[in-house]
């Protein structure tokens, strides 16, 4: 089974930086979009951007346009968000996902990594 494997989360001033990474782990099969989510505590999950690699189009959540960029290697299923200017709301848990098709839904998780800005 193909699994997704985040690193780089950790603890970080406010106006800091972090960049996360999202590998897979054991077989890999080819994905479409892989993408980044975000779960703060009593919140739930909200998309935070991704990257679909037949376009090389990128997309975000407003909330972090101009902070956040994502780039990646579609040929390892490898994809990187580079976190800036980070405030103490970015605080959350960062999963990163991966869908097959245009059409179809976010089906292969990591695990997930922590995230928290400190003010």
């Amino acid at each position: 089974q193909v699994q997704l494997v985040e690193s780089g989360g950790g603890l970080v001033q406010t106006g800091g930086s972090l960049r996360l990474s999202c590998a897979p782990s054991g077989r890999t099969r080819s994905t479409y979009t892989m993408g980044w989510f975000r779960q703060a505590p009593g919140k739930e999950r909200e998309f935070v951007g991704a990257i679909t690699w037949s376009t090389n189009s990128i997309n975000f959540v407003d909330s972090v346009k101009g902070r956040f960029t994502i780039s990646g290697d579609s040929a390892k299923n490898t994809v990187y968000l580079q976190m800036n200017s980070l405030k103490p709301e970015d605080t959350a848990v960062y999963y990163c996902a991966a869908r097959s098709g245009p059409y179809s839904v976010y089906d292969t998780w990591g695990q997930g990594t922590q995230v928290t800005v400190s003010s």
